[in-house]
């Protein structure tokens, strides 16, 4: 499969994975553009996780609003990804590829690394290889399949946001998490929130947004 260069405009598109092809979504920015593209991981795709996810979409809403350029993509085993659901080990390896491309293609940007849940577990999991520039984790499950204490904390800027009624994942378990490290990412906690954060999706939009507006990269000179 030819590597397809990082479209103009928003598009879908096919990249050659390591278990077969990988379905990957590319929207272009809905403000001033920035140099940075952001990849956004989906929740469990043997529970009906998809990039299509209402969380996951609007994160990149949130993302695209300030500026950034943002990269969805389906797990292997899910929509239009080949291969088979790899308990978090082979998604790791969709990752790192969906990024290898991003700064292959966009190697002036800054790369952001966002996810929802399984996603978040995904991203954090890349996070010390990748060297991110910004990492989002929305509803990290700590305390499931998991192991979340063997992780090493990304040296980045980091956003945590949280439910505090998470019906999925433990929130005292994910606010346990962070207490115990000696440089704790930034903490969002949300009151009378669950897990798929229905009814408080704009309240998400602007937690982000305002979470990661300090660590925006400079417009480019000729933006």
């Amino acid at each position: 499969m030819a590597t397809p260069a990082f479209p103009n405009e928003s598009t879908t598109l096919l990249l050659d994975g390591p278990a077969g092809a990988l379905e990957v979504a590319v929207d272009r920015s809905e403000a001033p553009p920035l140099p940075a593209v952001a990849i956004i991981c989906h929740p469990l795709p043997i529970e009906g996780g998809t990039m299509h996810n209402k969380v996951v979409t609007m994160v990149a809403r949130a993302l695209r609003e300030l500026g950034l350029d943002t990269v969805r993509f389906n797990f292997r085993g899910t929509g239009n990804s080949e291969g088979s659901f790899d308990e978090g080990v082979g998604e790791t390896d969709d990752l790192r590829t969906v990024a290898a491309w991003v700064r292959a293609q966009r190697p002036e940007a800054a790369l952001w690394l966002a996810g929802f849940s399984f996603g978040a577990y995904v991203s954090l999991r890349m996070a010390a290889e990748l060297q991110p520039a910004m990492l989002v984790s929305i509803a990290p499950p700590v305390g499931r399949s998991w192991d979340f204490d063997t992780l090493v904390p990304p040296t980045c800027p980091w956003l945590v946001i949280q439910g505090e009624a998470d019906e999925v994942v433990d929130p005292q378990a994910v606010f346990a998490w962070i207490d115990a490290m000696r440089d704790p990412p930034d903490l969002v906690r949300m009151p009378d929130t669950g897990h798929f954060f229905h009814r408080k999706l704009m309240d998400l939009r602007g937690a982000i947004k305002h979470g990661v507006r300090a660590y925006l990269p400079a417009a480019a000179p000729h933006a």
